[in-house]
């Protein structure tokens, strides 16, 4: 018998945000809870499963990137669908470990896209570019993460490229892209920084300067890379 056929592979140990996530859905279930229903406010939630904002939030953040709520700006946390506990963690793990493979995607893409951008953008695409800085700065100053303005932004730098090919081959991996987003804007202070990042990008971008433009895009998918699913 085979070293790897005699002993079982270690077990992977439960975090805790992990476990709250799954008592939120064991909740949702026993409750009957349908997509559209609102969760309960955060510090509801925190006493009631006797856990910090902090962790509480970090198992929202994870529910949200793997399609059982969704987050919105002054609505509060509402169900999409109804999840079944027993997939929940295996879920989020999932989740977690494609994440490195996204961030390694993206970087190879979007510095390419950033530098292409640089030398090809025109007037129009300069116009977008800015519109999706000032969307997602207001939503941030409303108090919200950004997400969409993030979205938009991104899209418009993408388009300023002007390369049919990575524009389709961003479109394909564009759900991904989305759920490293969420997770990432969900860190504390991350949405401004993520901002400040934008507009560097942006600047290099209009100055025409096509190596600070992949310099700027590297600096800012290298920071969309450290989130919480990947900490213990």
């Amino acid at each position: 018998m085979s070293e790897s056929a005699r002993f079982p592979r270690p077990l992977q140990r439960t975090r805790l945000y992990e476990q709250v996530a799954e008592q939120i859905t064991a909740w949702i279930s026993e409750k009957g809870l349908k997509a559209g229903d609102r969760l309960p406010p955060e510090r509801q939630l925190a006493t009631s499963l006797g856990v910090s904002r902090a962790t509480l939030s970090q198992a929202l953040v994870a529910l949200e990137v793997i399609g059982v709520v969704a987050v919105r700006h002054g609505d509060g946390t509402v169900l999409t669908d109804k999840p079944r506990v027993e997939r929940i963690t295996d879920a989020i793990r999932a989740h977690a470990e494609r994440i490195p493979d996204v961030i390694e995607a993206r970087d190879a893409l979007e510095t390419k896209i950033a530098a292409l951008a640089a030398q090809r953008r025109t007037p129009e695409d300069l116009e977008h570019i800015d519109a999706a800085l000032k969307a997602m700065e207001a939503d941030i100053e409303g108090g919200g993460r950004g997400v969409q303005g993030d979205e938009l932004f991104h899209r418009a730098v993408t388009e300023a490229a002007h390369s049919p090919l990575l524009e389709q081959m961003m479109t394909e991996i564009s759900e991904l892209i989305r759920e490293t987003r969420i997770e990432s804007l969900s860190q504390p202070d991350r949405p401004k920084t993520s901002l400040a990042g934008h507009q560097k990008i942006a600047d290099a971008i209009a100055s025409g300067d096509a190596e600070a433009a992949a310099a700027a895009m590297h600096g800012h998918v290298m920071l969309v890379s450290d989130v919480a699913l990947l900490r213990d």
